[in-house]
Parts: C-alpha cells; sequence; structure tokens
C-alpha cells in the first residue's frame, strides 16, 4: 500500500469516527505482549492525530485512552457498534 492510499485511508477513519462523537462504541485494542483488551465506552473527542474514548472503569469511575487513526489502519485497534456489532471499518480488516 501506497503512502498516499494511507493517507486517504486515514482521512476516512477520521471522518468516520467525528461522525461518532458520542456514541457508544465497543473497543478491542491488542497492547502489545499478547495483552488484547476489550472495553466499552463513549467517543470523546476526534483530533487530527488521535481519538479519544472515555471508558467506564468498576465503581462508576471513567478512565480517558487515547489511540491513533494508525491503530485502526494496522489492526491493533479495532472498533465496532454496540448494537448491532458490526465493525466500523470492516473493510481494513479484510484488506490488511
Amino acid at each position: 500500500m501506497e503512502l498516499n492510499e494511507q493517507v486517504l485511508i486515514v482521512d476516512k477513519i477520521r471522518t468516520t469516527l467525528i461522525n461518532c462523537t458520542g456514541k457508544r462504541l465497543k473497543v478491542k485494542a491488542n497492547m502489545g505482549r499478547s495483552r488484547i483488551i476489550e472495553c466499552e465506552g463513549v467517543l470523546t473527542q476526534a483530533h487530527p492525530q488521535l481519538f479519544i474514548m472515555e471508558i467506564e472503569k468498576k465503581r462508576g469511575r471513567i478512565m480517558r485512552q487515547s489511540y491513533q487513526y494508525v491503530d485502526i489502519l494496522t489492526g491493533m485497534v479495532e472498533l465496532s457498534n454496540i448494537e448491532s456489532n458490526e465493525s466500523l471499518f470492516p473493510v481494513l480488516v479484510q484488506t490488511l
């Protein structure tokens, strides 16, 4: 995949996530060393290089977690809709 294609895909990812701001999403993140975290949270902000999720923890605590758009491109982070359990970016998963 060429650099121009990657830039276009990252822009599409960012646009999609801007439209999902405020929605509850399911996050599956590969944190390295065989650690995979699955949780649910609200997409609160989408910045030029990263997006921020607020994830509910035990006893009502809220943790903020940030991810880069490139993490979705490389498959390190997967986002899906909670209601339908469908991936927000199914084409990216198939092509990589």
